[in-house]
């Protein structure tokens, strides 16, 4: 049986996490392929609330297997907290697994991350501080330590002894910090192979052997494809790939097993940090918006950005990873606007862009076109069932489709499990 992704079709915060504990009761396993704890993925079901960052949005279902990628960096710290966390509530985590080829968040990268950003100034980016960046820096750069690494004592300290030499003088020579003591982080590494070998293995192998097996396997992404490091609005991206490329090589999976591409797009934009936003709000709809959403991240409690729905973006989205259909959420927060926008274009010195620009130069000078639709007054809160909806709601979901350019699955009418619309089936 094939495997299906889920991705963020936006700046992230799109309400995968809903959609991933949503669809998790009919596969086998859910899977994150990318990111680290700069995620902040909510789930709300009857088991209670439940703010993740790294174990899997499928944890709440006790058949499904719950498996962290090699393409995610994993600070074992706050895994063993979510996990702990969750499991004193009641949910079973004997069934997660974390590849073995999945890199560590040392201290020295939280402490690198933050330095780092503080000398960016004004141009500083928007990270999260938690140490992903530096953690994929030394991935690439051949530096980095891996949950399997954690495993193999003896090579593991002349390893982290080589490294922590280098960057010490990093943080004292460049930064003026104080350096780490060798001892601490040794210790560190000790704690977490002991709290990280049961749940180590070759998951790319796990996984392969589940499609063998004629099982469903769900792709959770994090973040969001306009963040993605290649396709994203650099450099006011994240440090890995969001979008469906980043599915196969963080997990060692062959494209060709993957059927389905699902969108996650809010009814509206939102955005975190620094960064070109065309269709951005800086008026009383945009905190009015904020406000009734409660729009501040799960990760950072940072307020988020809000604008309309840019159709633009959303477009090029799905050029990028070529969604099979989407899920519209956050419908419910748009009830009661007189009226509501869409971004079809933008303006940059008179000239009308259909495309989004690579420079992020030119983004920032985007202006945007905007395109207005009657609102409506009844609620679509909690709707089950798509003739529920007011007709200018409808009408609104269908403009989007249009923009996108794929057909409506799963419309999402407030938090819970249960407040969802089952367009059309999204698995075959």
């Amino acid at each position: 049986m094939p495997a299906y992704a889920v991705i963020g079709g936006q700046w992230g915060d799109e309400g995968k996490g809903k959609v991933i504990d949503y669809l998790a009761g009919d596969v086998d396993s859910v899977v994150r392929y990318a990111g680290g704890n700069n995620a902040g993925h909510t789930v709300v079901n009857e088991k209670g609330t439940f703010q993740l960052h790294l174990v899997p949005s499928g944890i709440c279902w006790p058949d499904a297997y719950g498996i962290i990628g090699n393409g995610v960096v994993v600070d074992p710290d706050v895994l063993v907290h979510e996990l702990t966390e969750i499991s004193g509530r009641g949910i079973d985590t004997s069934r997660l697994y974390i590849s073995e080829r999945a890199h560590v968040i040392m201290p020295y990268h939280v402490v690198l991350d933050r330095y780092e950003e503080e000398a960016r100034g004004a141009a500083a980016i928007g990270t999260t501080g938690r140490g992903i960046g530096p953690a994929y820096m030394d991935k690439t750069g051949r530096m980095g330590v891996r949950v399997g690494d954690l495993l193999d004592w003896d090579a593991l300290v002349p390893m982290v002894t080589k490294i922590l030499e280098h960057k010490n003088a990093m943080i004292t020579k460049i930064y003026g910090g104080e350096a780490l003591a060798l001892t601490d982080v040794l210790d560190k590494c000790k704690l977490w192979a002991e709290q990280l070998k049961p749940f180590a293995q070759p998951t790319e192998q796990l996984i392969q052997d589940l499609l063998a097996q004629n099982k469903r396997v769900l792709l959770e992404g994090a973040q969001g494809t306009l963040l993605d490091i290649d396709h994203g609005s650099y450099p006011y991206v994240t440090s890995s790939s969001p979008s469906i490329g980043g599915a196969c090589t963080g997990l060692g999976l062959n494209p060709q097993a993957i059927s389905g591409v699902l969108g996650v797009f809010k009814a509206y934009s939102t955005r975190v940090g620094g960064g070109p936003m065309p269709s951005e709000l800086h008026d009383g709809e945009g905190e009015a918006i904020r406000e009734k959403a409660q729009e501040f991240g799960v990760t950072t409690g940072r307020a988020r950005r809000i604008g309309w729905f840019d159709g633009v973006a959303s477009k090029y989205s799905q050029l990028v990873n070529g969604f099979t259909g989407l899920v519209l959420t956050r419908l419910d927060i748009l009830d009661g606007f007189k009226s509501v926008k869409v971004c079809v274009a933008y303006e940059v010195n008179g000239q009308r862009l259909d495309r989004f620009p690579a420079n992020t130069g030119l983004l920032a000078q985007c202006k945007p076109v905007f395109e207005e639709l009657p609102g409506w007054d009844e609620p679509t809160a909690s709707v089950t069932e798509l003739s529920q909806l007011p007709k200018n709601a409808l009408a609104y979901v269908r403009r989007i489709e249009e923009l996108v350019g794929c057909r409506a699955q799963i419309i999402s009418t407030g938090p819970r499990r249960d407040e969802t619309i089952q367009v059309e089936p999204v698995f075959l």
